[in-house]
């Protein structure tokens, strides 16, 4: 989205001749009259909506020119959802507030807006105005219309956990053959009807289990472990090469699961002895070097994934797959969260500072997972790729989340 200010400029009018001395006169008049009756009609209207360009007030908050709005004003009082407690506080509180790249996040806001919750839903058609405003009048629009809360814990703890994921790119093939030969499936038809549905193991080894999903395989990769990636990623984008030939790239959306527990293999591998690091390089490294085991390792996290096939068009491209709230992710600016804590669609302010980020940014709540749970606890959208690979197998670090919530 193009980032734009919209400038306004003036020149003089030529001098009026002797002859018009008169008519200025009357002129005048006249727009004299007319101001008084706008000053007269001001006096008794209500405020307009935000008009950053417009006016020297926010609302009913005095914006200072160059400045932001007063933020002294009496805090509300706490609020407390199913898995945490929000605290109000002061604007100055968040970390880095007045340094973040605002318009970034307002793109992810827009996305929202497509799918607007009832809380956010009335200032929607304020949030798209403002993608074309500057930094400065977003910033004093969040300070005039939200006010931000500190996520705690149920029990009084403010910090919690930030991971991220991300969306892999992988090779695949339409057909199986000796070189791609790992399945990724469509829900089984059967799939409602038992709950919970088969585990990893028994879908790998069980003939019956095995008939059950014939026919419904999507795509086929060359690793298990890639697979397994995609899985506990919940998308991805494959590079399919087509019984003919020719390739093509889709989306693989998650579709469901088989309702079984995620157990991790990086702590199976821990435990194991096998690993120090869990990171994806240090498993992927263990796996090279124990061929033998990929299964037991596989099959130590009973849960599996189910995908649809989506097509990828150059403007699907350009976002991430749809999240839990129904809209396409940005990188960078989406979050997984627990739905008990914070709600769809709210923006967040994140703080995390680690050995592997420094965050302290805008974000939206428009995800969630099934390792995504407790009160202050936070997926991190990295994108998708190689480099947005690492950065999800590597980000684990202590985390501070305030919502900003309507006035």
């Amino acid at each position: 989205m193009v980032h734009q200010t919209i400038s306004s400029s003036s020149s003089k009018a030529p001098p009026a001749s002797s002859k018009s001395k008169l008519m200025n006169r009357l002129l005048c008049t006249v727009l004299m009259a007319l101001i008084v009756g706008m000053l007269a009609a001001c006096g008794s209207a209500p405020l307009p909506p935000y008009a950053p360009e417009s006016s020297p007030t926010v609302g009913a908050v005095a914006v200072p020119k160059g400045g932001l709005p007063d933020d002294t004003g009496a805090l509300p009082s706490p609020i407390l959802k199913a898995k945490s407690r929000w605290t109000a506080v002061r604007w100055a509180e968040l970390p880095g507030f007045e340094d973040d790249a605002l318009h970034e996040a307002w793109n992810a806001w827009v996305k929202s807006c497509e799918r607007p919750g009832p809380v956010f839903a009335p200032l929607c058609r304020e949030v798209r105005g403002l993608s074309i405003g500057g930094e400065q009048d977003q910033r004093a629009w969040l300070m005039t219309r939200l006010q931000p809360y500190r996520v705690d814990a149920l029990s009084g703890s403010p910090e919690g956990l930030l991971t991220a994921y991300f969306e892999p790119v992988l090779e695949g093939s339409r057909v199986a053959s000796a070189d791609f030969s790992v399945p990724l499936y469509q829900p089984p038809l059967g799939l409602a009807k038992r709950k919970p549905w088969y585990t990893r193991q028994e879908i790998d080894t069980l003939a019956s289990v095995q008939a059950a999903l014939k026919g419904r395989e999507i795509a086929f990769l060359a690793d298990p472990v890639d697979a397994l990636v995609l899985q506990i990623q919940g998308s991805g984008r494959i590079r399919l090469t087509q019984p003919d030939g020719t390739q093509a790239t889709v989306r693989l959306a998650f579709a469901g699961s088989n309702e079984q527990p995620y157990k991790s293999v990086g702590r199976w591998l821990i435990d194991q002895g096998a690993v120090r690091d869990a990171s994806w390089p240090a498993i992927k490294a263990w796996v090279a070097q124990n061929p033998s085991r990929v299964n037991e390792m596989l099959w130590s996290n009973p849960r599996t994934v189910f995908f649809r096939e989506e097509a990828l068009s150059e403007l699907d491209a350009a976002f991430g797959p749809r999240g839990a709230q129904g809209v396409a992710l940005t990188p960078g600016r989406s979050i997984a969260v627990d739905p008990g804590s914070i709600p769809y669609g709210t923006p967040v302010w994140l703080a995390s500072n680690g050995p592997t980020a420094r965050l302290q940014k805008l974000v939206l709540a428009q995800d969630t997972g099934s390792a995504i749970v407790g009160g202050v606890r936070a997926d991190y959208f990295a994108g998708w790729g190689a480099a947005a690979g690492e950065l999800a197998g590597r980000l684990k670090q202590p985390l501070r989340l305030w919502v900003l919530w309507p006035k």
